[in-house]
């Protein structure tokens, strides 16, 4: 069973999210709060997998919330639900430690499989924030001469990681490059290590950091 709190500061969507997640086999809701001060409180009791998070909360915000859940408690994932898919918001709970993102308007089986995702240390973006990230990738002025790879990166391990950054699956990424999907999870390994990430997620936020 994946253990979830709900963390939402409308009583409304708090409750209907609660009940929703509550059809799902694989789901045991073990708490809700209001803001992000209260889940924390409650994290400190309360033992769970994953926070599903909203953004814009009183008291203390989905970012800031995000930001202390990662750094207290490493072992929890969150994911964001949020009704806001700007730029901003989206880098902002990436570099927050978000391992995924998705808009309330995802159904049921997608919340369920952003959670497993999450539960199982992969990242989780729906598709609209897929495009968003995919955009501002796009958008980068293609001039402009590109830094020296960091951290020791490979050429070859740095454009995996570019290609993480852009939602790209592990198939998807040996597609694109022509090599197997072997191949590409020692490259994925390699990188890993070199720049210190546990996960997708957290190499999505290197990519981008790094402008690969």
């Amino acid at each position: 069973m994946i253990r979830v709190v709900v963390v939402d500061d409308q009583q409304v969507v708090r409750e209907g999210l609660v009940a929703l997640l509550g059809l799902l086999d694989d789901v045991d809701v073990v708490g809700s709060a209001a803001d992000g001060r209260q889940a924390l409180a409650l994290l400190g009791t309360t033992p769970a997998d994953v926070v599903l998070m909203d953004l814009r909360m009183p008291e203390l915000d989905g970012v800031a919330a995000t930001r202390m859940i990662t750094r207290d408690h490493p072992g929890i994932a969150v994911v964001v639900l949020t009704t806001y898919a700007d730029d901003v918001s989206i880098a902002d709970a990436l570099r927050a430690g978000a391992r995924g993102y998705l808009t309330k308007d995802a159904g049921r089986a997608e919340i369920g499989a952003a959670l497993r995702s999450a539960a199982a240390g992969q990242a989780i973006f729906d598709a609209k924030v897929s495009e968003r990230l995919v955009a501002a990738l796009d958008a980068r002025p293609a001039t402009r001469a590109k830094p020296s790879l960091p951290d020791g990166l490979t050429a070859r391990e740095a454009e995996v990681v570019g290609l993480i950054a852009r939602g790209l699956t592990n198939a998807e990424i040996a597609a694109e490059l022509y090599i197997g999907e072997t191949t590409v999870k020692t490259h994925i390994n390699n990188a890993f290590a070199k720049i210190g990430v546990r996960h997708r997620a957290e190499a999505v936020r290197y990519g981008l950091d790094h402008e690969l």
